[in-house]
């Protein structure tokens, strides 16, 4: 079991629901489930809006802002977990497979697929966003190559998308939404979209 003193501010993640906002005196604290009591700590990280606990086991749970009021804390949803670090609107999750994972939106967290064209990476979050990063040359990223040629950080292409798909050798992506609309934007060569060989690139954005 471990015992965790606390002193300082009380508000944004509120840690305990009966204390004034600023903390004097150093106090104990408790997990408000116990069975986390059981598991050792290997880690603890806080930031304006988020407090992280990571424990030996590689599993994680935080408290944020939005749950003040009920004082609970939410499992993170990524097992194997080497690190955690809270910044002061984001996070970032280091696994011990090496995978590196940093959102803004919690809900962004988690990624269900990835796939990789020629020179772009795309990839399909929990909730269905789809963010693309590395070329948009053909405009594979969704956008007007003419205002965004490439990036080095994921931005946001499509929302309410389930599945996606692209190759290897590709300079283009195929987005099926959840109504079954199928979407598609990037490099037209060979009339590969059926959209006839004058429509060379094509974008999902302006």
């Amino acid at each position: 079991m471990n015992e965790i003193i606390f002193l300082g501010r009380n508000k944004y993640p509120k840690l305990f629901e009966n204390e004034e906002e600023k903390i004097k005196k150093p106090i104990q604290f408790k997990f408000e489930n116990e069975n986390e009591n059981e598991k050792q700590i290997k880690q603890i990280s806080t930031g304006n809006f988020a407090t992280i606990f990571l424990f030996k086991n590689g599993k994680a749970i935080e408290y944020l802002s939005e749950n003040d009021l009920k004082q609970k804390p939410e499992k993170i949803q990524i097992e194997n977990i080497q690190k955690v670090t809270v910044g002061g609107e984001n996070e970032a999750i280091l696994t011990k497979e090496g995978n590196f994972i940093c959102q803004r939106n919690k809900k962004d967290r988690i990624i269900q697929d990835v796939v990789c064209s020629t020179e772009s990476i795309y990839l399909l979050t929990s909730n269905q966003n789809v963010y693309g990063i590395g070329s948009n040359e053909y405009c594979e990223l969704g956008f007007d190559s003419k205002k965004l040629r490439k990036t080095q950080k994921p931005i946001l292409m499509m929302k309410n998308v389930s599945k996606i798909f692209s190759g290897t050798t590709s300079y283009h992506v195929f987005l099926l939404n959840s109504n079954q609309e199928l979407f598609v934007c990037g490099y037209n060569y060979n009339s590969k979209f059926g959209l006839g060989e004058s429509i060379k690139e094509e974008a999902i954005q302006n």
